[in-house]
């Protein structure tokens, strides 16, 4: 069984701040890590243009994280609480099938915007797919988000397909992902299309596990 309660953060940082002026310090670099992956792309990252950047000594870099990558497993776990609460509002009133349905629409459209909010989000995102060492935490966030779904949702479906559909769920909020960066990628009206064809599907596949008969 999957524990679907909110996680705390997991920790990556080689030392943890404790004082106001330190936590201020990590906040700082992962702001500026962000900025520079939105302006230049996820290759311009170094632990120098960073350093530079948020105006220390790139021994304080080192002193909370001990690599590039470190640093990216951090923003990503900020994100993905960011993502999970947005998540947990959408799923907390669900009361009826018919709730099942408008969570879908809210949890695509509040994903949407929160892309929308932060394009470098995409070039954090893509980072975590292209580093091998980093690729195992989307998949482990992916399939919690999922069991969230799952849990807010299975009371609605029959018994003898749960497993099934705890799979497709979980194929679906990874298939969300490429779906919403697509949709970012394309003008407007055929972005809006997109996210309505693919809103479609969800809702299509919900309806046949709540009518599935043995």
């Amino acid at each position: 069984m999957v524990d679907t309660s909110m996680p705390q953060e997991r920790t990556v940082l080689r030392r943890q701040p404790k004082q106001e002026r330190s936590r201020e310090r990590v906040d700082e670099i992962l702001k500026v890590t962000m900025q520079l992956i939105g302006e230049k792309g996820i290759d311009a990252v170094t632990m120098k243009a960073v350093a530079d950047r948020s105006g220390g000594p790139i021994a304080s870099i080192y002193q909370y994280f001990p690599n590039k990558s470190a640093i990216i497993s951090t923003l990503y776990e900020r994100y993905s609480m960011n993502l999970r609460a947005l998540l947990q509002e959408s799923l907390g009133n669900i009361r009826s099938v018919d709730d099942v349905m408008l969570a879908v629409d809210d949890i695509l459209g509040k994903y949407y915007a929160l892309i929308q909010a932060d394009p470098s989000i995409r070039d954090l995102l893509n980072a975590i797919e292209a580093d091998k060492t980093l690729q195992h935490m989307d998949i482990v966030e992916t399939r919690l988000q999922a069991a969230m779904f799952t849990a807010a949702t299975v009371a609605f479906i029959p018994e003898h397909v749960r497993e099934r559909y705890a799979r497709t769920t979980f194929l679906m909020f990874h298939l969300s992902g490429s779906t919403v960066s697509l949709a970012h990628m394309l003008d407007g009206e055929e972005a809006v299309l997109m996210l309505e064809d693919y809103r479609a599907i969800i809702k299509g596949q919900l309806q046949l596990f709540i009518e599935a008969r043995r």
